[in-house]
C-alpha cells in the first residue's frame, strides 16, 4: 500500500512538473501595442496586424516609430526562438516573424518582409539607429520557419522551409547577460494591415556557454 501510494504521489508530482513545463504557453505573454484584433487558439496566435505601424530608428528615412503589435515574454541568458509564419501580405513592407528586444533603443526583428511583390528574409537591426537586410526568396512559399538563436554577445538568424533544413542569413550583436523580450511581432507601415499566423512557437534554453567552458577547464579529476 505505501509503495502504491508513493508510485501515486511521484505520478502526480510528475504530472504537475509537466503543467509547470507548458505554463509559458502563448497564454502566459503579454502585448506591446495590443492589436484590435487578436486570438489565440490551437498553440496559435492570430492576429489582424495593426495599420500604419512599424519598427524603426532614424537610420536613412529619418524618422523613428515604435508601434507594431508584439507579444512577448521576458527571457535570461542564452536560449533558442523558433516560430512557424504565415501571413497574409497585401501591401509593400507588410511583415511579421520574431523580436528580441532590450528597449526601445535596441532590438533585432527578423521574419517575411513583402517588397515590392517579392517575399524576403529580412532582418532589422538597431542599436540608437537601424539597418537592414534583405534575403530574397526565389519561391512564394506558404509558411516559413524563422528562428533566432542568443549566444554570448551576439544572436544568430536563420530560416527554413521545412524545419529540418536552416540557412543563415546574419549574425548581429546583442548585448550579453542582459534580459530580453523574445516574442511575435508584425507590422504593416505602408498597409492597412493583413492577417498574420504564428504557430508552434518556442523559445528553448541553452546552457550558458562561458559556464560551460569554466566547468570543462575546473573539472574535479577522476579517481
Amino acid at each position: 500500500m505505501i509503495t502504491d501510494m508513493k508510485k501515486i504521489i511521484v505520478s502526480l508530482v510528475a504530472f504537475m512538473a509537466m503543467q509547470s513545463l507548458t505554463a509559458q504557453s502563448l497564454e502566459k505573454m503579454q502585448w506591446f501595442n495590443e492589436p484590435a484584433k487578436w486570438e489565440i487558439k490551437n498553440k496559435s496566435l492570430t492576429m489582424f496586424v495593426t495599420p500604419q505601424t512599424d519598427y524603426w530608428r532614424i537610420s536613412h528615412y529619418g524618422f523613428t516609430v515604435d508601434d507594431a503589435p508584439f507579444y512577448y515574454a521576458t527571457y535570461g541568458g542564452e536560449f533558442e526562438a523558433k516560430v512557424k509564419i504565415t501571413g497574409d501580405y497585401k501591401a509593400r513592407f507588410d511583415q511579421m516573424g520574431l523580436m528580441i528586444r532590450t528597449d526601445e533603443q535596441n532590438y533585432i526583428k527578423t521574419g517575411v518582409e513583402f517588397v515590392d511583390g517579392k517575399f524576403n528574409v529580412s532582418t532589422v537591426v538597431t542599436h540608437t539607429v537601424s539597418d537592414w537586410s534583405v534575403t530574397p526568396l526565389n519561391k512564394i512559399p506558404p509558411f516559413i520557419w524563422i528562428k533566432a538563436v542568443r549566444r554570448l554577445d551576439a544572436v544568430e538568424i536563420y530560416y527554413s522551409l521545412d524545419d529540418q533544413n536552416y540557412i543563415m542569413t546574419r549574425n548581429a550583436p546583442l548585448k550579453d547577460n542582459h534580459p530580453v523580450m523574445v516574442g511575435l511581432m508584425a507590422a504593416s507601415p505602408d498597409g492597412q494591415g493583413f492577417e498574420a499566423k504564428f504557430e508552434s512557437f518556442t523559445v528553448k534554453h541553452l546552457p550558458d556557454q562561458r559556464r560551460l567552458n569554466w566547468l570543462k577547464n575546473n573539472a574535479t579529476p577522476e579517481k
